[in-house]
């Protein structure tokens, strides 16, 4: 059997029991708000870096293109090369 205790002891020590589930509480919610603010740092982040590898995507093709192109000019240009010096000789 537990021993009764004074009424005002009981009321005291829900009031400290209150203060800390307070504490503890405020502790809980800006946890959670600084991860809801590094996650949406995160998320912006994120989104930069996919502008950024959508844009070097791009130059990489506009490269690809030139280099087919010019890759192209050159078998032209080669082939014409070789007619011309079989006429030639």
């Amino acid at each position: 059997m537990l021993p009764s205790a004074d009424p005002v002891s009981v009321a005291v020590a829900l009031s400290d029991l209150r203060g800390d589930l307070g504490t503890g509480l405020a502790e809980i919610k800006g946890s959670l708000a600084l991860l809801v603010q590094r996650a949406g740092q995160t998320d912006q982040a994120l989104a930069d870096q996919r502008s950024d590898l959508e844009a070097v995507e791009a130059r990489l093709a506009a490269v690809e293109r030139r280099v087919w192109t010019a890759s192209g000019g050159a078998a032209v240009l080669g082939a014409l090369t070789g007619y011309a010096v079989q006429f030639l000789a």
